[in-house]
């Protein structure tokens, strides 16, 4: 489990620093199975976890959701028959912030 997995959010504000380029990258290399991607101009971290059937991911996106409350910080979810895509991305910034790593590598321990 990568250390980020293990770290809390802290309240961000509007006016809180994106991670630059070469924290992304450093951060990156942590969350190999994310993508970054770029929705509506604001970048975001997304990954696609697969399921044998639609309970299975629903049961996840239940379990995200749940990790999403305790730390109020939430996510995009999309949930399909066997698929559940996730995009993490901070809204008060319309960017990256070092939350949405540490939340993605939680999200990835929800598999464990």
């Amino acid at each position: 489990m990568s250390q980020l997995a293990n770290q809390h959010c802290e309240a961000c504000r509007a006016d809180a620093p994106r991670v630059s380029e070469e924290e992304l990258a450093e951060l990156m290399r942590a969350l190999p199975d994310w993508q970054p991607v770029s929705e509506q101009g604001a970048l975001q971290l997304r990954r696609e976890f697969t399921f044998g059937n639609f309970k299975e991911a629903l049961a996840f996106t239940n379990r995200v959701g749940e990790l999403a409350e305790a730390e109020f910080h939430h996510p995009g979810i999309l949930t399909e028959w066997g698929k559940v895509t996730v995009s993490w991305w901070t809204h008060k910034i319309h960017g990256l912030h070092r939350n949405d790593f540490i939340m993605a590598a939680r999200t990835d321990a929800l598999l464990d």
